[in-house]
């Protein structure tokens, strides 16, 4: 493999950019987890009185449908950031975001304007999923190209500990209010805090991805391009490289049901079937999560020295072993303690998927299709997949067969086993280190 023409920036310069990188997805997934958060007390609000199980069925379908939106997101940001730039693409995504958080935080209930609140609710998830859709391929073409050879999978690790901090932010401004408001004020008017909070940091955060140096890749990228006249887009990234897009949904759907069962779904159920009290489960989920971030530049220093195929095994073995006994027992236990280490046994695990879920899928294309490559089948995944989590674990239990679900999530991550099986190790054959790579002798599967 020739040697990239790129050259290789400071350790200090590699980590600034890497910093402000992830100071605006820190954002944009505070915004997004805040919904799923904080949804246990607005569910109410938008929708008809019911029962508990019926209204957050209401609430987790709404979070599906922000879901439909990430495909579209993932292909027009995604293309926006392969022709523009990723600097440009991360600054509209997050603008978006703010704009969803800002809806929420506004929009009248139900026994105000009736039909059109959940209506609101709807268009601010639809802006929303259209900029994480678009935020994920942006985000990991920018961290694994900013990243030096021999350090992509540690550095790019930090996309997810980003996420996680985005979610221990929303689950700490909800551990806050818990304590300083009653259980009637954060339902009236509390739940709208942390939106107000999403808005406002976006702002700041819009202004500080103007700011950020743009990827040398992507700008070595756009000078041979205006000289070549080469093919970018949708019909670059399916003739030239779908055997990458196949292997990337193979690696993505385990990883994606895992993460969505064990990151957002996990503090329903322990609400909703182990009948653990929500602040508890607020505290249980922060301290899980917090370890569970700690673990991502670990895993990712690990696929760097050993391979990316032997970290990305750990987890799906140890996922499809483990899933139906931790969540079994997690649905029987009040003990808070036993609720976190169980919690935080899973998220061990995940952290052998989500620390390489940029780099081991931006290491498959070329700059000209990176950022699009990586987005639009992780968002078909996320929208198909992870969206539809929540709704089918409510769903199944509603319908009395709530541990089919626990097999379900076990089948999704059998699936990533198979394609680790197929795929070449992608750090020996990773297309961030050819700045001209020819695309048909570095397909990753074998």
């Amino acid at each position: 493999m020739s040697q990239s023409r790129t050259s290789v920036p400071a350790r200090s310069q590699v980590t600034a950019n890497v910093v402000r990188g992830c100071l605006g997805n820190l954002i944009e997934w505070y915004d997004w987890f805040a919904y799923a958060t904080f949804s246990i007390y607005f569910a109410g609000a938008f929708f008809p009185e019911g029962n508990q199980t019926a209204q957050l069925l209401s609430t987790a379908v709404v979070f599906a449908v922000g879901f439909l939106m990430r495909p579209l997101g993932g292909w027009l940001l995604g293309a926006y950031a392969d022709k523009y730039g990723r600097r440009r693409a991360l600054t509209l995504s997050v603008t978006l975001m703010s704009l969803g958080s800002l809806t929420i935080a506004l929009a009248p209930g139900h026994q105000t304007i009736g039909l059109w609140a959940p209506l609101a609710l709807v268009l601010a998830r639809l802006l929303q999923g259209l900029s994480v859709g678009g935020e994920f391929g942006s985000s990991a073409s920018y961290l694994a190209e900013v990243a030096p050879p021999g350090r992509r999978g540690f550095y790019s690790s930090f996309q997810y500990v980003s996420i996680v901090l985005g979610q221990l932010a929303a689950l700490l401004v909800a551990i806050v209010l818990q304590n300083l408001l009653t259980e009637g004020q954060l339902e009236s008017w509390g739940w709208r805090v942390p939106f107000v909070i999403g808005a406002a940091a976006g702002l700041v955060v819009m202004y500080l991805r103007r700011t950020m140096e743009e990827s040398q890749h992507f700008e070595q990228e756009r000078t041979k391009a205006a000289a070549t006249q080469e093919r970018k887009g949708l019909h670059a990234l399916f003739t030239e490289y779908p055997r990458q897009l196949l292997a990337v949904f193979g690696l993505a759907i385990g990883g994606t049901v895992a993460f969505y069962t064990y990151t957002t779904y996990l503090q329903k159920y322990l609400v909703n079937t182990a009948g653990i009290p929500k602040s508890t489960v607020s505290v249980i989920g922060f301290a899980a999560l917090f370890v569970y971030m700690l673990l991502q530049p670990v895993a990712g220093a690990l696929s760097d020295r050993y391979g990316r195929r032997p970290v990305m095994f750990a987890f799906s073995i140890c996922g499809m072993l483990l899933t139906v006994p931790i969540m079994t027992v997690l649905g029987h236990t009040r003990s808070p303690w036993l609720a976190f280490l169980l919690m935080t046994a899973a998220l061990t695990f995940l952290s052998g998927y989500s620390a390489l879920a940029a780099i081991i899928k931006a290491e498959m294309f070329p700059t000209k299709v990176r950022a699009l490559g990586v987005g639009l089948p992780h968002a078909l995944v996320t929208a198909t997949f992870g969206g539809l989590t929540e709704p089918i674990a409510l769903a199944l239990k509603k319908g009395g067969h709530e541990t089919t679900f626990f097999w379900y999530v076990t089948a999704c991550i059998g699936l990533t086993f198979l394609a680790t099986l197929v795929v070449r190790e992608p750090s020996r054959t990773s297309l961030l280190e050819d700045s001209t790579p020819a695309p048909q002798a570095t397909a990753p599967l074998t």
